[in-house]
């Protein structure tokens, strides 16, 4: 688990990601991804209302 999270954290989020546009994510996950902007996949799974199945849909966005 340890190593999952350090590999989430070396996975950077671009800067121009329209989060609104990601249907797949939650309403919640969507606005708070779009008012904090997190750099990586760590940062933004330590988001309050940000799900692990939010994380998920943000890796196959990614074309992870």
């Amino acid at each position: 688990m340890v190593d999952k999270m350090n590999r989430l954290e070396e996975l950077a989020l671009h800067d121009g990601i329209d989060y609104s546009k990601i249907s797949s994510l939650s309403i919640e996950s969507r606005e708070k991804l779009t008012r904090l902007r997190p750099r990586t996949l760590g940062q933004a799974s330590r988001i309050s209302g940000v799900s692990p199945s939010d994380i998920s849909v943000l890796l196959v966005h990614m074309g992870r």
